[in-house]
């Protein structure tokens, strides 16, 4: 029997960890998020978001920004067009993947 080689090796990597992908998924259905919104749907400490975000941020896949109302700071995060264009590739292999798992 000759094993086939795993698709998974293609996955994006960066997208692939849970948080991030948690995080990457969330903003791909909403314009914006808070970091208290993504926390909180995500059930993820201050300092795990803010790592995994600042990952992804480098990348390019999201945008952060930073501001003030009412003198109390917010943060809000948003999908970029290139994140938007990874996960959509990150999907497309894992559905690869799945079909194969299935054996289909």
């Amino acid at each position: 029997m000759e094993a086939k080689v795993s698709s998974t090796s293609q996955l994006d990597r960066l997208i692939h960890q849970r948080v991030r992908l948690g995080i990457m998924s969330a903003l791909a259905v909403n314009d914006t998020l808070s970091f208290s919104d993504l926390k909180a749907l995500l059930g993820i400490t201050d300092g795990n978001l803010s790592v995994h975000a600042r990952k992804l941020e480098e990348a390019g896949y999201i945008e952060c920004h930073k501001y003030f109302e009412e003198r109390v700071p917010k943060t809000e995060y948003r999908l970029t067009e290139l994140g938007r264009r990874a996960l959509g590739s990150y999907l497309d292999r894992m559905e690869t993947v799945i079909r194969a798992a299935r054996g289909a």
